[in-house]
């Protein structure tokens, strides 16, 4: 068995799984207000950008190789519905339509769905009296975010609420208003992790009253269930599906790709990302090996698509 294994080429050779800049998906977060890049102590080399960041940031990127962004949003103003997430000029349309004229099609522009970034309560959606989150009242507005979206240029929207009936609300209004091209990757099966901190750091969210999401995301003791929320936005006309979190679902990913034949992402999540990094830090790992070593194995459990904060490094090294 050591044969194949004795040289740096042979076991290039014989490599079974093999990551390429071509795997992954760059998350960029996109700040009102603000006039040079802010950094995210908690996820060590990313930043908040500012739309001329971000141009050049998408840019810097797109010279690399990596052939997708995904934009999430901070807004100056939150309120009760998360209304900026729909506004025309709100700081997410406004950026895709800079890089679309930026970048054109040399890039997949793809738009995270969602209310929580924008909401005052920290909540994917719009609440009830009782303050649990309305499903239905919820998608419709998710449906006014899709089509922002899709004007402004998102290629790829991507609905991350865990809200029941979301993908098909949000296929219907987009084909309705003649935008059939615009594709939808789903958070299919997106789980209430204890992984999200980092991100939640990102994108200055925190929860009323010490809450959770754990009513409408999937239970990380559960595995059997995510293949049936995957079949249900399929049939709603989703394109794409997604994991969330990735490393530490390597079985939902495996079992999903087993059972659908379109393409399935995973997120490499903003605390598998930091774990890395402050390791590093502190000489306890090589945080570069690991580092693939983690995209490899999410690539092998069968995740065509990867997002991950590790993009442009990954790029840089593949490049160097």
């Amino acid at each position: 068995m050591r044969r194949l294994r004795r040289t740096p080429a042979l076991r290039r050779l014989a490599a079974e799984t093999r990551i390429s800049v071509d795997d992954v998906i760059a998350p960029l977060f996109v700040r009102e207000g603000i006039d040079e890049p802010q950094p995210i102590s908690s996820l060590p080399g990313v930043v908040q950008h500012t739309r001329d960041s971000l141009v050049k940031e998408v840019r810097r990127l797109s010279g690399l190789g990596v052939p997708a962004v995904i934009l999430f949003g901070v807004p100056l103003r939150k309120d009760a519905e998360g209304s900026e997430a729909w506004n025309p000029d709100g700081i997410v349309q406004v950026a895709l339509r800079e890089l679309r004229d930026e970048v054109g099609d040399d890039v997949v522009l793809m738009a995270d769905l969602c209310l929580d970034e924008y909401t005052d309560h920290g909540h994917c959606g719009v609440l009830t009296p009782t303050g649990d989150v309305d499903n239905d009242a919820t998608i419709e507005l998710y449906a006014r975010v899709a089509l922002a979206q899709a004007r402004a240029g998102a290629a790829v929207v991507a609905p991350s609420g865990m809200m029941d009936g979301q993908v098909g609300a949000i296929r219907g209004a987009l084909d309705d208003a003649g935008y059939r091209d615009t594709a939808v990757l789903a958070y299919a099966a997106k789980y209430a992790s204890a992984l999200y901190g980092p991100f939640r750091d990102a994108v200055d969210v925190s929860i009323v009253g010490g809450g959770d999401r754990k009513g409408y995301q999937q239970d990380p003791a559960n595995a059997r269930e995510a293949l049936a929320e995957v079949d249900l936005d399929l049939a709603e006309g989703a394109d794409m599906v997604m994991v969330k979190p990735a490393l530490a679902y390597l079985d939902v990913i495996a079992a999903v790709r087993a059972s659908v034949d379109v393409p399935v992402a995973a997120y490499h999540v903003s605390g598998e990302y930091s774990m890395i990094k402050a390791a590093a830090e502190r000489g306890w790992i090589d945080g570069t090996a690991v580092a693939l070593e983690h995209l490899l194995a999410i690539k092998r459990a069968g995740a065509d698509m990867i997002l991950t904060y590790l993009a442009g490094e990954l790029a840089e090294t593949l490049h160097g």
